[in-house]
């Protein structure tokens, strides 16, 4: 059987087939990890470093560009690499197609609402908005 039996129309006509896709989301996957440790480390520390404070000085501290910058690069990092991982197992492990639609859709949504609002916070409090 050739190559092109096995694909779809769709498949054909844009050239994919099991050597050209499918690394994509892997490789995000593994990026994301590797960025989440040195990310990860530093959360802990700016949030045991917080600990016993005032709010003020919660505040001062969570609005210092270099600790804003650090949070945010964690929440983003976070995010992402969770909104990949809910994709893969959703799309592993859901087999109707409106309900891996539904899926799909709502995964989308609430990493995106947990992202902005997580972001938000972070911003109103760097810029004393």
């Amino acid at each position: 059987m050739k190559q092109n039996q096995i694909l779809t129309p769709m498949r054909r006509v844009r050239g994919l087939g099991a050597g050209h896709s499918g690394t994509h989301h892997f490789w995000h996957q593994r990026i994301t990890s590797v960025a989440a440790i040195p990310l990860t480390i530093a959360a802990i520390i700016i949030a045991i470093s917080l600990l016993g404070r005032s709010h003020a000085a919660v505040v001062q501290i969570l609005g210092s560009p270099l600790v804003a910058i650090v949070m945010l690069l964690f929440i983003i990092n976070t995010t992402y690499h969770m909104w990949i991982g809910l994709q893969e197992i959703i799309v592993d492990y859901v087999h109707e197609d409106k309900l891996k639609l539904a899926c799909l859709m709502g995964n989308t949504f609430f990493v995106f609402a947990i992202t902005f609002a997580s972001a938000f916070a972070i911003l109103k409090l760097s810029f004393g908005v």
